[in-house]
């Protein structure tokens, strides 16, 4: 790839409000959300493209951005991601928003918003200039301005004939240009496009029916291939004539698929810009598709509040747990000279759920409890140990004696201790019951200790012991 991957179309404004509905409300029959979280993050060209740059590719965004409140929120959650450019078009209007009120991993309604098209500018041939240095292009077309302004099709067609052009079409977009190498639209967008042509025998749901309605569109297009996506199904890639190429994909767990069709489009056009073949490509974009799925779909991305990627905090970490009505565990203690009983407790506490929190006092806190001569390592080293535990998602640390106020930030449902509990209540217990959380006891390794450590070291002779781990 001599050039990096051009993103051009819309970009929405994507926003998922989640939360816990466990009673319906006493005035009306409808589900009641409780510690609802929210999270923004772009959708159609530019979630695409954002996907690509968190591949490690480098990826150029042709989009237009309102300047309204939620166009000034996509612009900052599209800064600073590393590996991608945005040039931003002039645009008069609206910014679409989709707006997903969810119930745990289940969809309750949504609020669309927006006033269906932006009055695009192409800025001087900003969009031709970068068009010509591409690697590879993506559009993204959902209808919205960007792929019908003024010098867009000319500039993309001028693409096709030497760059490979993926097209993702939308019900409300144009039509693919002349010469692209791939158009990919859903099962539904499919049949639409090809009754749109004129095409009267594309009947059924089946995978002839399928085929039917791809030979037609790759004639009527005049483009290389078109690879109907099915979903669960996987796709099915058409050449115009002969027998189509049936890429299954792997079972997975369907929690969120929104973004699904985003991720299959921006890797089959980084595999055609490697040099791939076109099934090829294809294949490559439905196994891509299908991880993305079962990481969690969108709550895979883990956005920040400013957009930036990387480590997500303990926040980004809560929400995506919460929207993927997964299992929140969560840990606590000194975690002074991390040694192989911590080891064992945070690995089972892992097991337990989806993602581990780690609560870990802070310097005074472990003063207060252990001595002024604790902690032998400052809060600051102990989180960058922990953090770099492959079983461990997140650490917090608190100041209080006890985790109770950390604990009712993050709502837990379980927390797990190591230690001699057994056959008694965790001092937690009382705190988890507020919100139907439970605290567990995990085995331990007897004599493994921080402070066994500290008297090894001195020289003491160590008493025996079946205390904690911390």
């Amino acid at each position: 790839m001599t050039g990096p991957l051009v993103v051009l179309g819309d970009t929405l404004l994507d926003v998922d409000t989640t939360g816990a509905a466990t009673r319906l409300s006493p005035d009306a029959p409808v589900p009641v959300l409780e510690a609802a979280t929210e999270v923004a993050r772009p959708g159609g060209a530019g979630l695409a493209a954002l996907m690509a740059a968190r591949d490690g590719h480098e990826v150029v965004l042709v989009t237009a951005l309102a300047d309204d409140p939620p166009g000034r929120r996509l612009a900052g959650l599209l800064e600073h991601q590393s590996g991608l450019t945005v040039v931003r078009l002039e645009a008069r209007g609206s910014t679409a928003v989709k707006h997903r009120i969810r119930a745990g991993d289940r969809t309750v309604v949504r609020l669309d918003s927006g006033d269906g098209r932006l009055d695009v500018d192409c800025g001087g041939g900003s969009a031709r200039d970068v068009l010509a240095a591409a690697g590879a292009v993506l559009v993204s077309d959902y209808g919205r301005g960007v792929v019908a302004a003024p010098g867009a099709s000319a500039a993309l067609a001028a693409a096709a004939t030497s760059t490979p052009l993926v097209w993702d079409p939308h019900p409300r977009g144009g039509t693919p240009v002349a010469g692209a190498r791939l158009v990919t639209p859903n099962r539904d967008e499919a049949a639409g496009f090809a009754r749109a042509a004129g095409v009267t025998d594309t009947g059924g749901a089946s995978l002839a029916a399928v085929r039917r309605q791809a030979d037609a569109l790759v004639r009527t297009w005049r483009v290389g291939a078109v690879a109907v996506t099915l979903g669960a199904d996987g796709a099915l890639l058409s050449y115009g004539s002969g027998a189509p190429v049936a890429v299954p994909t792997p079972p997975v767990p369907a929690v969120d698929p929104c973004g699904a069709g985003d991720r299959f489009a921006a890797v089959a056009a980084l595999a055609l810009a490697a040099g791939a073949v076109t099934a090829e490509a294809v294949q490559a974009g439905v196994l891509a598709a299908s991880r993305y799925v079962a990481d969690g779909g969108p709550a895979s991305l883990a956005l920040d509040s400013t957009g930036a990627t990387g480590r997500p905090s303990v926040d980004d970490i809560v929400g995506r747990i919460r929207h993927r009505g997964g299992v929140l565990v969560a840990t606590g203690g000194c975690f002074d000279l991390l040694h192989a009983g911590h080891v064992a407790t945070l690995r089972a506490a892992r097991q337990l759920g989806d993602a581990l929190v780690v609560c870990i006092n802070s310097d005074q806190s472990v003063r207060r409890l252990k001595g002024p001569d604790r902690p032998l390592v400052a809060a600051v080293d102990r989180c960058r140990v922990l953090e770099a535990m492959e079983d461990v998602d997140a650490v917090v640390v608190f100041d209080e004696d006890t985790p109770d106020v950390v604990l009712r930030r993050l709502r837990p449902d379980v927390w797990a201790k190591g230690g001699d509990y057994a056959g008694s209540e965790l001092p937690e217990t009382a705190v988890l019951q507020e919100w139907g959380g439970q605290a567990v006891v995990l085995p331990y390794l007897p004599g493994r200790s921080t402070s066994h450590l500290v008297l090894a070291a001195r020289g003491v002779d160590q008493p025996t012991s079946t205390g904690g781990t911390t």
